[in-house]
């Protein structure tokens, strides 16, 4: 028993990760429904990871500030800023782009009498205010990420004042070096949950199959074929902005395609981010940079969510007869950016981005009901290009802070 065990721990995550998947897609098959006997275990590796993040993001965030200077934190964070707003209305584009070439929807019919219940948009001005928390402890129990990164970041630079203080620097650089140790207790301890990271995603995804079936996928197939099309034309384009900018390829989804995976089975941007900074952490990036950059987009950078917005509207405008027309198209990118800014990296939250471009759309809401059928299979895709658009804009970022900073280490 003891040598199997060794044989597990010694044994490529990605190999047993691998092999999760296909067992958890035959026991899927061949239990159906009853799989969901199996579902304890994939809430555990979810409860696991989210167990982590509120200290991964704060010591990391805190000892990454304590790391560079404050122009080069202020500069970092624009570059940020822009780059996931510019991929959000990218993605957008490809999805509408896509759409319009493969008419997802065309020939369907909707059923009218199908009511369904539009969750409430929180709307911009409330996810702005919710970056500063009412206080730190509800942040942290609601793991909202905004507030946390404002807590991390504020503490940061008071730590930071204090070690560059002369009446205090001995204080501030012991508070640092606590800072430190846990950052690196928190670390070891991701290191033991990574050995479950595929025991959970076996659970997660013979649940899923078993629940789904094929049904589902063949009623709708179509839908979900443009949508995946779409998010493989948005992984080109993130190749590209990689090579442009001379990032190794192989040893980026070596190191990414672990957080890729988990995020794909779980549908969870924010769940997944403790693998997602321990990706970053291998690829040997800033600190810094992926300290802010990976918890802040797993909150606001939704490339896959923006790219379901557009194939949703496309397949809705369709289904009614009426295709979308080029002013509704420059809508479409305009309000799904904006309402992908903000949108909780949890599943099911698509849906509420989907309803509010509907509902300015003048689209029938009944579309939305619909969907709901397919939320799980597209809501995977799109989690996993979330993350992966985290990693690849940090690393874009990374490389070139590289070349304008004096810090260390250097993107890979």
């Amino acid at each position: 028993m003891k040598a199997i065990w060794r044989g597990y721990i010694d044994a490529s995550l990605i190999l047993k990760i691998t092999i999760a998947l296909i067992l958890g897609i035959i026991v899927g098959l061949l239990y159906g429904k009853d799989a969901a006997v199996l579902a304890p275990f994939g809430d555990l590796l979810i409860r696991l990871l989210k167990f982590l993040i509120v200290p991964l993001v704060l010591f990391t965030l805190i000892v990454g500030v304590n790391q560079t200077k404050m122009a080069n934190l202020g500069r970092m964070g624009g570059k940020v800023f822009l780059y996931y707003l510019a991929t959000s209305a990218l993605a957008i584009t490809v999805g509408i782009s896509v759409a319009s070439i493969f008419d997802p929807g065309t020939g369907m019919t909707l059923d009218t009498n199908e009511e369904f219940k539009v969750p409430e948009n929180p709307g911009v001005t409330s996810v702005l205010l919710n970056i500063v928390p009412e206080n730190i402890i509800s942040a942290f129990s609601n793991l909202n990420l905004l507030g946390i990164i404002f807590t991390a970041i504020t503490f940061g630079v008071a730590i930071s004042a204090l070690r560059s203080s002369k009446e205090h620097a001995e204080l501030g650089e012991s508070v640092y070096k606590v800072v430190d140790g846990l950052n690196e207790a928190t670390l070891n301890i991701m290191k033991v949950i990574i050995q479950y990271v595929p025991i959970g995603i076996f659970a997660i995804v013979a649940k899923i199959v078993g629940n789904q079936g094929v049904d589902t996928l063949l009623e709708l197939g179509n839908m979900i074929a443009v949508l995946y099309i779409a998010l493989i034309v948005q992984v080109v384009f993130y190749i590209i902005f990689m090579i442009l900018s001379k990032i190794d390829l192989r040893g980026f989804f070596t190191h990414a395609r672990t957080p890729m995976i988990t995020a794909f089975v779980t549908q969870s941007s924010s769940g997944t981010l403790p693998l997602t900074l321990d990706a970053a952490k291998n690829l040997k990036l800033s600190k810094s940079l992926y300290g802010f950059s990976l918890p802040l987009g797993a909150t606001i950078n939704m490339d896959g969510a923006a790219i379901r917005i557009a194939v949703s509207a496309a397949f809705a405008a369709n289904i009614i007869g009426d295709p979308l027309s080029f002013t509704d198209m420059l809508q479409v990118v305009l309000i799904g950016t904006l309402a992908s800014v903000g949108t909780a990296g949890v599943p099911g939250a698509g849906i509420i981005m989907i309803a509010t471009v509907f509902a300015q759309l003048g689209l029938p809401m009944e579309a939305v009901g619909l969907l709901t059928a397919i939320d799980v299979l597209v809501g995977m895709g799109c989690t996993a290009l979330n993350v992966t658009g985290d990693l690849v804009g940090t690393s874009v970022i990374n490389k070139t802070e590289s070349e304008t900073s004096n810090e260390q280490p250097t993107g890979s």
